[in-house]
């Protein structure tokens, strides 16, 4: 019985179009207005680079873009350990005493919304402050904290997935062979899980970049973040450095995309032949 042929509809290729007009149409006009020689976002008054040459000569915006980068990587980094250990705790460990709980405590801040964790969070430093002594001021290692906090959970969310998914008979030969249970998790588990983890840390990375509200609470004089600095600009008017930077920043996460596309269709590719040459064979 023959396949029935696939019609290819126009109306298809209408709404795919339509789709990425409504994602990328945005983008395009930012980019396009960010080398607009005017300070008004609805005037065109030529072309001109003169915003990214008044973008890297902005101190306040270099320190804002700075800060935040900074604690974007160490909060991700702490949040990816904090997060795999949750998780193989609750897929590793089955059923114990309270692992309901627990559960449901881990992934409590993925349904939260962010103007009660950053509020809670600010009197949880400030009764800290004052009882302990520390911390003695808000500033970026709070915002360092409360972003290990809730990106925690989204990476336990992401590893757990991948340990689910493992064949866990590898393990139980190398223990059968005499590897600690430590070893194996260092020598088998983490490079298993490994793209699992590259994945937590790039979300936890983009959630703390993108981070304005918690950002806001727990902050302190002088820990400015990106969001917060961009937020406050255009509550007093559109600033046209604002287009440069967000064109860079597009800029670097495109070349970042094609690079991860390049890998992973280079990896399918050798996939395939390793399933062709299995084949032939």
């Amino acid at each position: 019985m023959n396949p029935l042929p696939v019609v290819r509809s126009p109306w298809r290729i209408v709404i795919l179009v339509l789709g990425f007009a409504f994602l990328y149409a945005p983008m395009l006009i930012l980019v396009i207005y960010s080398f607009n020689s005017s300070k008004l976002v609805t005037v065109w008054a030529g072309w001109s680079t003169r915003w990214y040459t008044a973008l890297f000569h902005d101190s306040a915006m270099i320190s804002a873009v700075s800060m935040s980068l900074t604690i974007a990587t160490a909060a991700a980094s702490m949040a990816v350990v904090v997060g795999t250990l949750a998780a193989v705790v609750m897929v590793r460990y089955g059923r114990f005493k309270g692992s309901t709980g627990f559960a449901f405590m881990l992934t409590a801040p993925l349904v939260m919304p962010d103007v009660i964790t950053g509020l809670a969070l600010l009197l949880l430093f400030v009764a800290m402050g004052h009882t302990l002594g520390w911390p003695g001021e808000r500033g970026m290692f709070t915002i360092w904290l409360a972003h290990v906090t809730f990106c925690s959970a989204y990476v336990a969310v992401v590893v757990s997935a991948r340990l689910r998914e493992l064949d866990r008979s590898i393990e139980e030969a190398a223990m059968d062979l005499g590897a600690t249970p430590l070893k194996v998790f260092f020598i088998i588990t983490i490079p298993m899980i490994a793209p699992a983890l590259v994945s937590g840390w790039l979300l936890a990375f983009t959630l703390s970049l993108d981070d304005l509200v918690i950002a806001s609470f727990v902050a302190g004089p002088g820990s400015t973040t990106l969001p917060m600095l961009v937020f406050a600009s255009v509550r007093l008017g559109t600033n046209p450095e604002i287009n440069a930077l967000a064109t860079l920043i597009l800029l670097v996460v495109g070349i970042i995309g094609v690079i991860a596309w390049w890998f992973m269709h280079r990896a399918e590719k050798q996939r395939v032949k390793d399933m062709q040459r299995a084949t032939r064979h």
